[in-house]
């Protein structure tokens, strides 16, 4: 499902090619990764801890080195032209790390001029308001609540106005309400044009927000596809069917894999794939009339991104079929 082609995508302005990471130890944390991200999209990076997410955005940001590879970001590469290539990213890391003697209006402008950019007061003045940090502008960092300080980061990583802004984990550990403006203005910055690049626990926001969808387990890139294919191909419905009267077993000929009578026997749950043209319910109901089994409610259900995450990442091996 993910693309294995060593030339980039003609729309793509962020090009992993080939990219291995070995550290000293032995242990490989990335494995021949090649993903092309599009330029103005909303590409979510989904794994479990340790996988390689964060490892994979530091390469592409420029702050550790692949073993092998190439990363190309807006046409530079990321290590022959490193300044020019970074100068174009925006990165938000997971910690929270910034000078806490610092104001927020000194810590954001500094990040500015770090890119070679010149100063530009009502940019910055716009980054802050859009955060809610503007009444905080002349506050010192060690005073901030931790959602504070998490916006700081942000408002920094905006500062000089980039192509391409990487959230790593932005929403651990921070409130509902900033979550919320956080993604507000996500959708607004990937309107105005700027390509996001997202890891996530919060899978609902991945399912909510990404125009695309990658997964990898184990250092390795195991999908990548767009999130309305990826339900589609990965998704699978369920039928709830209500029992008038609870059964103690299921007649032996309605005894199938996909079928599952609960503990209590009050509820039916079949499991079938919604895009092929016959998908049983009907033999069931007809089983289900032939045996005198009486229902009161059927409703229907589809998996959800969580749910291909899990199946992705605890069987691997069903991929390659999907």
């Amino acid at each position: 499902m993910h693309n294995t082609d060593s030339s980039p995508a003609a729309d793509a302005i962020v090009s992993v090619r080939d990219v291995s990471k070995t550290y000293a130890g032995g242990f490989q944390a990335l494995k021949h990764v090649n993903l092309d991200i599009r330029q103005g999209e909303i590409f979510a990076l989904l794994g479990p801890n340790g996988a390689g997410k964060t490892t994979l955005i530091s390469i592409v940001c420029g702050i550790a080195n692949a073993s092998e590879g190439v990363v190309i970001a807006d046409g530079h590469d990321t290590v022959r032209d490193y300044r020019l290539a970074r100068a174009v990213i925006g990165l938000v890391p997971q910690e929270l790390h910034t000078d806490a003697f610092e104001t927020v209006w000194d810590t954001v402008n500094f990040s500015r001029g770090l890119f070679g950019k010149a100063p530009d007061p009502g940019h910055i003045e716009k980054v802050l308001r859009d955060l809610s940090l503007w009444d905080k502008r002349k506050s010192k960092i060690l005073t901030l609540s931790g959602g504070m300080k998490r916006r700081v980061l942000i408002a920094k990583a905006l500062s000089h106005e980039p192509k391409i802004l990487f959230l790593d984990e932005p929403s651990a550990g921070v409130d509902v309400e900033l979550r919320h403006d956080m993604w507000r203005m996500v959708r607004a910055l990937r309107d105005g044009g700027t390509t996001i690049i997202l890891t996530t626990h919060y899978i609902e926001e991945a399912e909510d927000m990404a125009d695309r969808i990658g997964v990898i387990d184990q250092g390795e890139l195991i999908v990548v596809e767009d999130k309305q294919v990826l339900m589609r191909k990965l998704g699978k419905k369920q039928l709830m069917v209500s029992l008038q009267h609870p059964l103690a077993a299921l007649p032996p000929d309605m005894c199938d894999p996909a079928l599952e009578l609960s503990s209590n026997g009050s509820t039916l749950t079949y499991r079938f794939d919604s895009r092929q043209e016959d998908s049983g319910i009907a033999a069931l109901l007809r089983l289900l009339a032939e045996h005198g089994i009486d229902f009161k409610d059927l409703r229907t259900s589809e998996s959800s991104l969580e749910d291909i995450f899990v199946s992705l990442v605890h069987k691997p091996t069903q991929t390659a079929a999907a």
